[in-house]
């Protein structure tokens, strides 16, 4: 007489219902506007956004990000002078810094411990996260990682392994990632609420870093101008190659 195995009890989440053609509309209508109006976007729209952008998709859930809301006359303008003064930074209602951190992992793979969504914190949940920081640590010289660097290469012939840190680069690129997608949710919002966007990567970092008082850890991805498009805000129509140069079925 044999005896399945009894699955423990798992969290379950229905799928909510969505709507593909408005989720369509939004994508297909956000584009780079270099011009705004003089409208100002309401802030319970903008904290909203705000909030979207932090329910983007992340590593580990270590929610890697910064978004400094620059409103203050005097940060603002030496902001718009740092991203060489580009008529969307100058138009724009507000602008929004978009900044990486890898100066807080073991700081919010604690939180993630202490507010875990269920009674009780199963125990691979806190080694994990007791862990995880070590993945991300490089060591004085870079002794850390030259160290994972090598075992890695002899542990990965026999076995796959998950990405890990070798260098600082890496580190950053990690948050850098997740901030994007951050980023993303965070300009969809803005035209779902029928306000508009550009993602600037123009910009002097020197002079950023300055103004926001950022740490070494602290890597600025994007400044994002927001606000309403102005009628001439878009200059050319939007261009995509043809998709059989991105996409391959294997």
């Amino acid at each position: 007489m044999t005896h399945e195995k009894q699955e423990k009890p798992r969290y379950f989440e229905a799928a909510a219902i969505t709507d593909a053609d408005a989720f369509k509309q939004v994508v297909q209508s956000r584009r780079s506007v270099r011009k705004f109006t003089q409208t100002q976007i309401p802030d319970e729209i903008l904290q909203d956004c705000l909030d979207l952008a932090l329910l983007a998709p992340n590593s580990s859930n270590l929610q890697p990000w910064m978004f400094y809301v620059v409103q203050s006359e005097a940060p603002k303008q030496a902001l718009v002078k740092a991203c060489m003064g580009q008529l969307a930074a100058r138009t724009a209602a507000e602008l929004i810094v978009c900044v990486a951190r890898t100066d807080r992992i073991d700081e919010l793979a604690a939180e993630n411990i202490r507010q875990f969504t269920l009674p009780k914190v199963p125990k691979a949940v806190k080694s994990y996260y007791r862990l995880i920081g070590l993945n991300y640590k490089t060591g004085l010289l870079n002794s850390i990682g030259h160290a994972k660097k090598l075992a890695y290469g002899i542990a990965s012939k026999f076995t796959p392994l998950p990405i890990t840190a070798f260098s600082p680069a890496d580190r950053k690129l990690w948050a850098v990632k997740s901030t994007a997608l951050a980023c993303e949710n965070l300009v969809l919002a803005l035209r779902a609420y029928g306000f508009d966007s550009c993602m600037m990567e123009g910009f002097d970092e020197s002079h950023v870093r300055k103004i926001l008082k950022l740490n070494s850890e602290e890597y600025p991805v994007m400044v994002i101008a927001a606000g309403e498009r102005a009628e001439d805000g878009v200059f050319w129509p939007q261009l995509r190659f043809d998709r059989n140069l991105f996409i391959q079925k294997i």
